[in-house]
């Protein structure tokens, strides 16, 4: 036996019990009351909680956006994850005009392989379907990848028309679809308007993008969906209007998933009129206090379910280029490290159960990804285990990231409870507050079809 966790307290999304986790060869083999101590390596967990690691769904790591590239690449990005207890992340791989499916995933992954410390998958975001790239939709599906994204924004955004066919070609093979749900045209008018006006500071990024601008596209992506009878996955919903979307889909019986992000759980567009407002500047912004308290009701009710970060963060300097012109700012903030602790501590505080942030940041995306052999405390499972201190209290400062941006949208928020020790496939690559892992250690998860919750 490589190794014996005993006493602590293991949580899955339906049961809290103390027993011990035996691993062997990367996998749990055993779960016991008393596994002895016949092993490489005995660690006593006692008074601590034994999760399952966190799956982080969306990340844009070394991604190419506003004339610079986000400031983590897969080793810093990977690295921090395994910091604060994410033992799998999702990348978005851009396909390019032209390319396939799967010669977009090989490229992508030729960067990823040597450099990531935990294991990793990718969602493809589609750009081009013509002259028949639809069908390698299929072909990457058969290769592992079974997700994919489509968005509503940006100059390589999709049309209505080409979102039909996509999630066409998805229901027909067993893909999922994800949406990056923001009316272009909307922002391209408001943007315009502000800016003719002299208005440019990171505020009229908000007001550029404000709730109804994500809600309509919401609805718009959900009902292209119910058309279809075609399962859906939104990205970082962050309003209101989306939310009361989500549950009429739900409630009619269609297959609607909807992801967050602690960024929109903790803050609201009021952080845009700080000093340093530009660097929360992402897409969707922050929205009023309206729609973050619908966000947590809706996680409450089971509509939201997933948790993830949109992980895309860019330097000081960088986010410096927008100080006079928002449109300049890049968009994206760091949150691979918080996440797991963020919704970890809410479940100490009482917002949620222990139970619940489990479901939402390990298990649920597991089961809606195809990640087999990831999720849970399971026999049979990889060993992705963190051994959380519920007791510590701990304060979030750059200084402590692991991350290589300068910065974080996080300073100072305080957070009871943070991870102790992060195993990644039964290594050890974390151990109180020191990274212990290595370049090249994580593997491509290659998943069956998506949407299985």
């Amino acid at each position: 036996m490589d190794l014996i966790i005993k006493n602590g307290t293991i949580v899955s999304p339906t049961a809290t019990f103390k027993a011990d986790v035996c691993v062997d060869n990367g996998k749990i083999v055993a779960i016991t009351a008393d596994a002895g101590t016949d092993a490489d390596k005995v660690v006593d967990a006692s008074g601590k909680m034994v999760l399952p690691g966190a799956i982080d769904a969306h990340t844009h790591l070394a991604m190419p956006f506003g004339g610079t590239i986000s400031s983590d690449d897969y080793y810093a990005g990977t690295r921090a994850a395994a910091c604060g207890g994410t033992t799998t992340v999702f990348d978005f791989i851009l396909q390019d005009f032209g390319e396939t499916m799967v010669d977009a995933i090989k490229r992508r992954d030729a960067l990823c392989a040597p450099d990531a410390a935990v294991d990793y998958a990718f969602h493809v975001a589609v750009k081009d379907v013509s002259n028949g790239l639809i069908d390698t939709i299929e072909d990457a599906v058969n290769y592992g990848v079974s997700s994919f994204k489509v968005f509503m924004v940006y100059d390589f955004g999709v049309t209505d028309g080409v979102f039909y066919k996509v999630l066409e070609k998805a229901k027909s093979c067993g893909a999922m679809i994800s949406v990056h749900a923001e009316n272009k045209q909307l922002i391209d008018v408001l943007t315009e308007r502000y800016l003719s006006e002299g208005k440019t500071s990171a505020w009229y990024h908000y007001m550029s993008r404000p709730e109804f601008v994500e809600g309509e596209a919401d609805i718009r992506a959900i009902q292209l969906a119910k058309s279809l009878d075609s399962k859906l996955y939104i990205v970082h919903l962050a309003n209101k209007e989306g939310v009361q979307a989500v549950e009429r889909a739900r409630n009619e019986g269609y297959q609607i998933y909807a992801e967050t992000c602690p960024q929109y759980l903790e803050f609201t567009s009021e952080v845009y009129k700080r000093a340093d407002g530009r660097n929360f500047v992402c897409s969707p912004p922050m929205k009023g206090e309206e729609s973050r308290l619908a966000l947590w009701e809706a996680i409450k009710k089971g509509l939201i379910t997933t948790i993830a970060t949109d992980h895309c963060p860019f330097r000081s300097y960088e986010k410096d280029w927008g100080k006079d012109d928002f449109t300049k700012i890049p968009n994206g903030c760091a949150g691979i490290e918080n996440m797991y602790p963020y919704m970890l501590s809410a479940a100490n505080e009482g917002k949620i159960t222990f139970n619940k942030a489990v479901e939402l940041c390990s298990y649920n995306p597991a089961k809606i990804f195809g990640c087999d052999a990831k999720g849970a405390i399971e026999v049979g499972k990889d060993a992705d285990i963190v051994i959380y201190d519920p007791t510590k209290d701990f304060t979030i400062t750059n200084d402590k990231m692991h991350s290589d941006c300068d910065h974080t949208i996080w300073e100072g928020i305080k957070v009871k409870g943070y991870p102790e020790a992060t195993y990644s496939r039964g290594k050890l690559v974390f151990k109180d507050g020191e990274f212990l892992g290595e370049r090249g250690w994580g593997k491509f998860i290659k998943r069956s079809s998506s949407g299985n919750l």
